[in-house]
């Protein structure tokens, strides 16, 4: 066994590794290779992968969350292939990704756990605090699209200024349910991480335009057939008539009339609105994880 950096010729196994793993994280190769070449900036990121005889069976990256005011460390995805559990990789990956943050002296850390993961979590100090569910919708039986009411109009957020879209998440998600909030997001981070990811399907990511104003947006990003809903989400002013409903519905529309046939998407178990939604447009549960905290004495 190996512990080494990932380049970006990693990013076909990595794929088919996180496929095997965790198949309702949706993450395609280009946007994979786009992640470990170009990292977002100011996150001190980095990835690393476990080797067996050339093959990658471990995964986990390790960057300083920027999007919020509170210091905090990252311990992304950390994940082993079945067949290769037991041997000590999954804490060799996560020793790399401990050194690489520890001269940051963070005060924090935040990871997320499968269920039957949470002893390992646990014995390696993370404690488990908000659950977190992903549910799947099959494309080829969506509701219908009811007619948008007076004032109210679906945009392609291809054809809107992204610094539109940026306003629309930031104040939506200032009040989303989340062990590390959101509230420090800046429009050059949400660039590198969102609108310029190579997977996001800025034609099938859809607004709602209330009165010529951008209130509501759903994201989607996309590997061939299968999608994942970014980010949903609605102004608070705007709130109560349906738009983030409206904006995913259209989304899912836009999506499978390009050839997607499943959708997957996640959520805090505390964000009922949109449980809600999800349960209306007919998604079911497929998995659940749980956030986890490690605080650290500097």
């Amino acid at each position: 066994m190996t512990i080494r950096p990932a380049v970006p010729d990693d990013a076909p196994a990595v794929v088919a590794l996180r496929t095997r793993v965790l198949p309702f994280l949706v993450r395609g190769v280009a946007s994979t290779r786009q992640m470990i070449a170009q990292p977002p900036p100011g996150q001190h990121w980095t990835a690393f992968v476990a080797d067996v005889g050339g093959a990658v069976v471990g995964w986990v990256s390790a960057y300083r969350y920027a999007g919020s005011t509170r210091s905090v460390g990252e311990i992304s995805l950390l994940h082993v292939h079945p067949e290769h559990r037991g041997q000590g990789i999954g804490s060799a990956l996560l020793a790399a990704a401990l050194d690489h943050l520890a001269p940051l002296r963070l005060p924090l850390l935040h990871g997320r756990a499968l269920p039957e993961s949470l002893p390992y979590a646990r014995r390696r100090g993370f404690t488990p605090s908000r659950e977190e569910r992903f549910s799947a919708l099959d494309l080829t039986a969506l509701p219908p699209l009811p007619a948008a009411p007076d004032g109210v109009r679906l945009v392609s957020l291809a054809e809107v200024d992204p610094y539109r879209v940026y306003e629309v998440e930031r104040e939506a998600s200032v009040d989303e349910p989340s062990d590390v909030p959101s509230d420090a997001l800046t429009y050059e981070h949400w660039r590198a991480d969102t609108w310029d990811n190579v997977g996001l399907d800025r034609a099938a990511s859809t607004g709602v335009a209330v009165d010529g104003v951008l209130a509501a947006i759903s994201l989607v990003k996309r590997d061939g057939t299968r999608m994942w809903s970014d980010y949903t989400g609605t102004r608070p002013e705007h709130r109560g008539r349906g738009l983030a409903s409206a904006a995913k519905l259209a989304a899912l529309h836009r999506a499978a009339a390009s050839g997607v046939t499943t959708a997957y998407t996640g959520n805090d178990a505390a964000n009922a609105p949109m449980l809600a939604i999800n349960i209306r447009l007919g998604y079911r549960p497929v998995a659940a994880q749980w956030s986890c905290l490690r605080e650290l004495d500097g």
